[in-house]
């Protein structure tokens, strides 16, 4: 196993870690801190092993698969714990989730078809400002990052809708036999 790949299992085997720290009180107040910084690691985890992937050529099915799965898995922990500490609403957690269901449907017809759906420059800004999103509130430091952490919250939804949009409008064709 690659370097790539064992970056992406640990992100796996973080998960629950992180859950762990974000809804016990296992550590008290440092709870909280050490939940940000298993969750602030496993997202670089996640930008460092597809650099890796695509710098040294290590790109395997395996990776192609566990990556896009550990990525959901870490982001909905997150947001479901969020929910669970009444720090973000249900109903902006089910647009989100929703959208990554769709977007996994996609792939997962395009796959069968041999086609291979690359994430979109939307995609990318909808994850970088949902983890950001979830570290402020995970930290719920007061004062002005509350606002931010608010502004961070209407800037992903709106990406997350955006990014499902361009999505469908660009891959429609998979569920036609167009592509």
């Amino acid at each position: 196993m690659n370097l790539p790949n064992k970056l992406t299992v640990l992100r796996v085997c973080m998960v629950p870690v992180f859950v762990v720290l974000m809804l016990t009180d296992v550590l008290g107040d440092a709870g909280k801190y050490a939940a940000a910084a298993v969750f602030i690691l496993a997202s670089i985890t996640d930008w460092f092993d597809g650099y890796l992937a695509r710098k040294d050529n290590l790109v395997t099915d395996f990776g192609k698969f566990m990556d896009p799965i550990a990525d959901k898995l870490l982001v909905c922990s997150a947001l479901i714990c969020l929910v669970e500490k009444g720090a973000l609403a249900a109903w902006i957690v089910i647009i989100i989730i929703g959208r990554e269901f769709i977007i996994s449907g996609f792939r997962l017809v395009a796959s069968d078809k041999g086609t291979v759906i690359a994430a979109s420059y939307w995609g990318k800004f909808k994850t970088v400002s949902q983890m950001l999103m979830v570290i402020l509130l995970i930290l719920d430091l007061g004062g002005v990052f509350d606002v931010i952490a608010q502004v961070l919250v209407w800037v992903a939804l709106a990406l997350t809708v955006i990014s499902l949009v361009d999505y469908l409008r660009k891959n429609w064709g998979v569920l036609d036999g167009q592509m």
